[in-house]
């Protein structure tokens, strides 16, 4: 079994996806997204919010 094998089966893992979904919390992805601000030109501001929301939603599904 090959890296990508191995990755694909771990983030297949439903396992591995609700612990992730766990960790979308409005606090973390708020956390993260402020941090990409951080370290991105300004002109990605507003994808990175919009990347933060669909988190958001994901997680609460």
């Amino acid at each position: 079994m090959g890296l990508f094998d191995k990755a694909k089966k771990f983030a297949t893992d439903p396992d591995n996806i609700e612990k992730a979904k766990e960790q979308l919390n409005d606090g973390n992805v708020d956390a993260a997204t402020d941090k990409l601000k951080e370290v991105t030109p300004d002109q990605a501001d507003g994808l990175i919010d919009q990347l933060g929301d669909k988190a958001k939603d994901y997680g609460q599904s």
